[in-house]
């Protein structure tokens, strides 16, 4: 009975580990997510209000028609830059979950062997007392 515990004892063990592992890489994850598009949230809006401080200042039609390019450049600078920010956020979301596999691989792969390597111990076992 004391084998089984044991054998339980550092499979939790083990299992625990790896939770945290995964937990710690997916938190990893979350958090340059969040870095990435806060950062573009950030510079677009800048270049928002930077924008709006000039469009204030249009007094007729004239002016209106030199800032109107710019607000199209700062409403494209800033779907690039939101767009830009998704694909880094999806590749590095991308790069975890295969660190996520290959960790669970891993486990499952060891756990394999530890099974195996049981078995063909109680194996040898009963034939000896076979005999």
């Amino acid at each position: 009975m004391y084998q089984f515990n044991d054998q339980f004892s550092k499979a939790a063990g083990q299992f625990a580990d790896a939770v945290a592992n995964v937990n710690r890489l997916a938190l990893e994850n979350a958090e340059k997510v969040f870095g990435l598009q806060l950062a573009a949230v950030e510079e677009s809006v800048n270049a928002t209000f930077a924008f709006a401080g000039e469009l204030l200042e249009v007094r007729d039609a004239d002016s209106l028609k030199t800032v109107w390019p710019k607000g199209i450049q700062v409403a494209r600078a800033n779907a690039e830059r939101s767009f830009g920010a998704a694909q880094e956020a999806f590749a590095g979301t991308v790069k975890t979950n295969e660190a996520i596999g290959a960790l669970a691989k891993s486990q499952f792969e060891q756990a394999s062997s530890q099974v195996k390597a049981e078995v063909e111990k109680a194996t040898k076992a009963a034939s000896k007392a076979a005999k």
